[in-house]
């Protein structure tokens, strides 16, 4: 069952600020499209909801991920991976510890954003940081989404865009 074009129709606009509405959260979009979906993109999803779980990222889940079928999958999680790295190394400079101390090493390239991630670390303002690492992001997904419009690819954007939102609704 792939009810794709129907899911990404009728999710409203998903822009940074958005908010969700008084009897509407992640969890109710997240349980709604999972609805719309057949078991083998269900078992996306989960995956995707996996790594938002800070207790299951490890060496094994990164490994996993990075080798899934589903491009969103691989892309998303490959940033994801990188940004907690240069986070790591970023805190650990500060900090005076090694580099690598709590990063997971895997292939992958180069990141290609250091640079301008090193210049959201370096803010002063937690806000403005939190809120700079959260726009990088949400800039990486439309990036990774940039030609998925009616597929599994961009209602996983959605989800991961989301995650942002409730990730700010909860801090207000």
């Amino acid at each position: 069952m792939a009810n794709y074009e129907y899911i990404v129709s009728s999710l409203p606009e998903i822009t940074p600020g958005w908010k969700f509405g008084d009897a509407t959260s992640f969890g109710t979009y997240v349980e709604w499209i999972k609805s719309q979906l057949g078991s083998s993109d269900k078992a996306t999803v989960d995956t995707l909801l996996d790594g938002f779980d800070e207790g299951k990222l490890c060496r094994e889940f990164y490994e996993s991920v990075l080798k899934d079928k589903n491009r969103f999958i691989r892309e998303y999680f490959s940033f994801d991976l990188n940004l907690r790295n240069a986070k790591a190394r970023f805190l650990n400079k500060a900090f005076g510890f090694p580099e690598d101390k709590d990063t997971i090493m895997l292939p992958g390239g180069d990141f290609e954003g250091s640079a301008t991630l090193e210049n959201i670390l370096s803010r002063t303002d937690i806000l403005d940081r939190e809120r700079g690492l959260d726009d990088f992001a949400w800039n990486a997904i439309d990036e990774i989404t940039r030609f998925s419009y009616f597929d599994m690819d961009s209602i996983l954007g959605a989800i991961a865009k989301l995650h942002i939102i409730q990730r700010w609704a909860a801090l207000d």
